[in-house]
């Protein structure tokens, strides 16, 4: 078996509006080879996510037959996706041979875009980062755009850090409404973005399929598979960046609404403050604006590292505002979907969003005593970089790991 015949369902790259069709209500049914992809799938996640799992446990927790599961991971070697972790012991009978992921099986490479950054990280099948590679560019413009991710595609051969042979495609994540939504600073010309399209933008330098989604969506989907979805099927994610995203993930899937626009909460209308919207006061532009305010050199400053010592007022002055603002759309989400946590990431320190995070959940208890559940609100484990890592997930997403869609025969 060949790698690149893996998944022979995908062949080329993803859209958002592609996949939330595919992962929608259908009537479709489904074949014995989309079935067994389903299976090998299943079973790739269960190991995953269950390192030194041995092949009867996988049956057990899968309910698939003993010999379809030798069948299953047979094909897995074969592919070099997991590897044999040496045998347990201290059991009677013949020692079991534990499993684990093979990091080096597979790569995927993330780009989120956005309005004050253009970043692109490696992944491997471990979720693990290998490479980073970022530029701080306020409004970055399509030309931009393609000159970093070609100098970033060119890093990656350089070092070596991933085998490029075995790359499954790049996700792009990026805001919906790119050109359209007003924020500082926004220069003449920025609506260009909505005229692009992102697959032939990219075609000459990138190599690979192309996987696109929204970057508060591809976030949610990242913190799903590896981060906190491991121990919350469900929650809701704030994604903090120049504006302000959000993402509904229900028993591990994530929902879409719709028309695609499910989560929006930056655009929730301020109480009291008519015309202005959440992400008016929770954003990265919202902070810069402050900053700038109090006369704080802004140029160059990446938000992911401690902020300077001579910014700490005006960061405790926005994280109030913030938090504040935030305590309405968070009792709301409590109220309305239920989540077992609400998770926060973006481009700031971990520093700031934990204290955002408890800011905001110790005002909504004060305010909203009264609501029938409370889940708790805190960082997100793929904070730093979410959109790009959650980016790089999606080819995994597509031609890896488990989801209704690929049951769909069409």
């Amino acid at each position: 078996m060949n790698f690149s015949d893996f998944d022979p369902a995908i062949q080329g790259g993803v859209t958002a509006d592609e996949r939330a069709v595919r992962l929608g209500p259908s009537l479709s049914g489904t074949n014995l080879e989309r079935a067994g992809d389903y299976n090998q799938r299943v079973v790739l996640q269960v190991i995953r996510r269950n390192p030194d799992i041995t092949r009867s446990e996988i049956a057990t927790m899968t309910n698939l037959t003993s010999p379809t599961i030798a069948n299953i991971t047979a094909r897995l070697f074969d592919s070099e996706l997991i590897v044999d972790a040496g045998r347990r012991t201290g059991a009677r009978g013949q020692p079991a041979v534990r499993l684990r992921i093979n990091p080096d099986g597979c790569f995927a490479i993330g780009l989120n875009i956005d309005r004050d950054h253009v970043t692109l990280v490696s992944l491997d099948l471990a979720g693990t980062v290998r490479s980073r590679f970022t530029r701080q560019i306020a409004f970055a413009m399509p030309e931009d755009v393609v000159e970093t991710v070609r100098a970033g595609i060119a890093e990656i051969y350089k070092t070596n850090v991933i085998r490029t042979d075995r790359v499954l495609g790049v996700g792009v994540a990026l805001p919906d409404d790119l050109g359209r939504v007003v924020l500082p600073h926004r220069p003449a010309g920025y609506d260009r973005w909505g005229d692009v399209d992102l697959q032939a933008l990219l075609a000459d330098v990138v190599p690979w399929s192309i996987h696109i989604d929204n970057d508060a969506a591809a976030a949610a989907i990242g913190e799903a598979q590896f981060g906190g979805g491991l121990d919350h099927a469900s929650f809701f994610y704030i994604l903090v960046s120049a504006g302000l995203g959000g993402g509904i993930v229900t028993d591990g899937t994530y929902y879409r609404g719709a028309t695609g626009r499910s989560g929006e909460i930056g655009f929730l209308p301020l109480a009291g403050d008519p015309g202005r919207v959440l992400q008016d006061v929770v954003s990265l532009s919202a902070l810069t604006q402050r900053l700038e305010a109090a006369g704080m050199p802004v140029a160059g400053l990446d938000p992911t590292e401690p902020f300077p010592a001579a910014c700490a007022s005006s960061l405790s002055g926005w994280l109030n505002e913030a938090s504040s603002a935030l305590v309405p759309a968070v009792t709301a989400v409590n109220c309305l979907l239920n989540p077992a946590a609400i998770l926060l990431g973006g481009r700031l320190p971990d520093e700031v969003l934990d204290r955002l995070a408890d800011e905001t959940h110790r005002k909504m208890t004060a305010a909203a005593a009264t609501i029938p559940a409370s889940a708790p609100i805190r960082r997100a484990t793929l904070s730093r970089d979410a959109p790009a890592v959650g980016a790089a997930i999606l080819p995994f997403l597509d031609r890896m790991l488990p989801s209704d869609a690929i049951l769909i025969k069409s």
